[in-house]
């Protein structure tokens, strides 16, 4: 109970801290001159990408946690998991880098060029947040699949995913070829995504099938 408490605990943190990451990040350079105000909210910036950061620590960790017990049941799939996870939080990183770097960018504010390399950077964690959901979308398909066969969670919890995280998957597709749906598109799986960690905390793997 107390390692299902811990996977829970990390889904959670995970969801939060690269939601408001995201959210304080992405506030602060969306409008045309952002730059021009970066000095002013450089904590706000810096303060979200590290939240940000500290969600790659918490996806590797959830996946490591979740290995010996996938593993039990398929390895591949568990190998797959903590491939995608990986493969995920680097892109997330990168992300959060093109952040941190618009930070002395906007020292030179009013230089020519200026604005136009903070539009790139703006474009970098944009597209690297999305391919890094892609592939988030496709491990955690294969989780849930797993989940499903093996009813360590109900099945109609792994329902939820299997349904939401293709749906994911398709949505930052889209967003990469530029139809802005992804945001919708990210509904069903925020279902799973949320009670998926509170069924963890407080009920955990079916016991019988987890030993």
């Amino acid at each position: 109970m107390t390692y299902s408490r811990l996977i829970g605990a990390l889904f959670l943190l995970g969801f939060l801290s690269y939601g408001i990451g995201s959210g304080l990040a992405t506030s602060l350079v969306g409008s045309s001159n952002f730059l021009s105000t970066i000095g002013a909210n450089q904590t706000l910036l810096i303060t979200g990408a590290f939240l940000i950061f500290l969600n790659t620590g918490v996806d590797v960790g959830k996946a490591v946690l979740f290995f010996p017990i996938l593993e039990k049941h398929s390895q591949r799939t568990a190998l797959a998991y903590l491939a995608t996870m990986i493969v995920e939080v680097v892109l997330l990183a990168v992300g959060a880098l093109a952040l941190l770097l618009i930070v002395p960018l906007g020292k030179h504010a009013g230089e020519p060029g200026a604005q136009t390399l903070g539009s790139i950077l703006v474009q970098t964690n944009f597209t690297a947040y999305q391919m890094g959901e892609m592939v988030l979308g496709v491990g955690a398909t294969l989780l849930c699949v797993l989940l499903f066969r093996t009813q360590l969670i109900p099945r109609w919890l792994a329902i939820s995913g299997l349904i939401g995280y293709p749906i994911l998957a398709a949505g930052t597709i889209a967003e990469i070829f530029g139809i802005h749906i992804g945001l919708y598109l990210t509904i069903p799986g925020f279902f799973f995504e949320v009670v998926m960690p509170f069924w963890l905390i407080f009920k955990g793997f079916k016991p019988e099938v987890y030993r």
